[in-house]
């Protein structure tokens, strides 16, 4: 990984080095073994990404620790090496730190010449929505003849270049190094989804943010968290390098987030709602299955608002996205002609193309029990059909969810196949007897097929005229995870080989 200080990294034209010495200067170091005048041509938390002249930091991920690479990392060419606790290397520059995870995002912001100082940032966290509402803001600031770039679950967007996304939210190195191009080609704006693990792994430390939003918080990611409090309390960092917070009210733990946000004087909270009284509320909702019509009331005026994207989540999204960009100093007309002319996103209750027949297939990324619960709740308000729901759930995840999001299918679901998501290294019949505790609880007919193929050909092989059907929790993915291996997967080629074939 390359970068240079001052901000004067060039994409195309590579980087300049940097003096350790200067470097450090930005960083909490307990101590420095070793010559500290170096100069450094990159850093490198991955041994075997490290080029020559780098700074190696050592840390602790989910499986293994970066203290057990550092040989590694000099026999390839580091020349100084960033810990957590002391070992000992010859030949190389040893800095030791409290915590080498905030260090190597202090380290990152002062290599690439703190490019997010240049930036507005906005950054969303929540369960539910992260993709969507950035997505929407970006597409407000953009009508609106602003520059923004994009980084989330489904991509990264820097102008018309288009990036592939490996995390939900970057590691610090590259989050940054995606700040300081994002700087160079001219963006004002950054709209960014921000995971509870990249604020528990501090992968957005000490980065400034002009306004963070709070969509909503449901049971998600216990194998990581432990507890739902441990959950939100990785939500709530976000919160504290805001200069303006975004709060959803109709949740009961955003409220409770908001009362204390508003109790500090230096951050100023805007709230948001459908049913309690807020800054920004949705009335008179009118769905359908083109979308949503409502009246957004905020500020003292009242706006009707149109959006492409049906369901009341969408509304959530929508009130969302619009509370951010009032913040930001846009024009409710901005906003307004901004979501009316956003085209939604890819995976997300979206419909697939299905010439010749009588029913229709839709695919959404519903991976939570609340994720699940909208998605078929808003298919259910405008199927004249059965509701068909095809879902699984994802291995070495959360399983505590599993039994919970049969249930939920079960109960809202006229009939429901349980199949594979990404299974990962877990026996996906396992997986699958998991979720058939909670379906086992309702009275919907349901049916297993392991193979997702062959699930999707079943579905659409019962289907009849006016039902949908709901492909839900791969969304956007083109991929299975099978043990260690990502196959190539992706709903729509598979749904439109199944109707070739018939």
């Amino acid at each position: 990984m390359q970068g240079t200080a001052g901000g004067e990294y060039d994409p195309e034209k590579g980087v300049k080095d940097m003096v350790l010495r200067e470097l450090l200067k930005q960083i909490n170091v307990v101590s420095v073994t070793g010559d500290d005048r170096i100069d450094i041509s990159g850093i490198a938390f991955d041994s075997s990404k490290v080029q020559n002249g780098n700074l190696f930091v050592c840390i602790k991920g989910l499986r293994t620790d970066g203290h057990t690479y550092a040989r590694a990392a000099v026999q390839n060419g580091a020349t100084a090496v960033l810990v957590e606790r002391n070992i000992r290397l010859e030949g190389v520059t040893v800095v030791q730190v409290a915590d080498t995870r905030a260090a190597l995002a202090q380290a990152a912001a002062a290599f690439y010449g703190h490019p997010a100082d240049h930036l507005k940032l906005i950054g969303v966290t929540g369960t539910n929505g992260k993709t969507t509402v950035t997505s929407l803001i970006r597409d407000i600031l953009e009508f609106s003849g602003k520059k923004a770039g994009l980084i989330g679950t489904n991509q990264i967007q820097i102008g018309n270049k288009i990036l592939p996304a490996d995390h939900t939210t970057p590691e610090s190195l590259d989050l940054h190094k995606l700040f300081a191009e994002m700087h160079k080609e001219g963006m004002e704006y950054v709209v960014m989804e921000v995971s509870s693990h990249s604020l528990a792994l501090k992968r957005v430390y000490g980065i400034p943010f002009a306004v963070g939003v709070f969509t909503n918080i449901t049971q998600d990611h216990l194998d990581f968290h432990g507890t739902m409090d441990n959950y939100m309390d990785a939500k709530k960092k976000l919160f504290d390098q805001c200069c303006q917070s975004i709060i959803n009210i109709d949740d009961p733990r955003g409220k409770e987030l908001a009362m204390d946000l508003s109790s500090r004087l230096e951050n100023t909270v805007r709230t948001f709602s459908i049913d309690a009284p807020s800054d920004t509320r949705a009335t008179n909702i009118k769905m359908s299955s083109l979308g949503v019509l409502f009246d957004l009331t905020a500020d003292g005026q009242t706006t009707p608002i149109r959006i492409h994207i049906p369901g009341r989540f969408s509304v959530y999204n929508a009130l969302a996205a619009t509370s951010a960009c009032l913040a930001l100093g846009l024009t409710m007309e901005q906003i307004s002609n901004g979501l009316l002319m956003a085209k939604g996103v890819k995976g997300r209750a979206e419909v697939v193309y299905t010439p010749h027949t009588d029913y229709t297939v839709l695919i959404d990324y519903a991976h939570t029990p609340d994720g699940l619960q909208n998605i078929i709740s808003t298919v259910r308000e405008f199927t004249k059909g059965r509701v068909i729901t095809l879902f699984g759930c994802g291995g070495d995840r959360d399983s505590a969810k599993r039994p919970i999001m049969g249930r939920v299918a079960g109960e809202l679901s006229d009939y429901c196949i349980i199949t594979s998501d990404n299974p990962r290294t877990e026996e996906p019949m396992a997986i699958i007897r998991q979720i058939e505790e909670g379906m086992r609880e309702t009275d919907c007919p349901y049916t297993v097929i392991e193979n997702r193929r062959e699930a999707i050909r079943y579905a659409m092989g019962m289907a009849k005229k006016e039902d949908c059907i709901i492909l839900a929790g791969k969304g956007h993915e083109t991929y299975q995870i099978l043990g260690t291996t990502k196959v190539h997967f992706d709903e729509r080629e598979v749904v439109k080989a199944i109707l070739e074939s018939n």
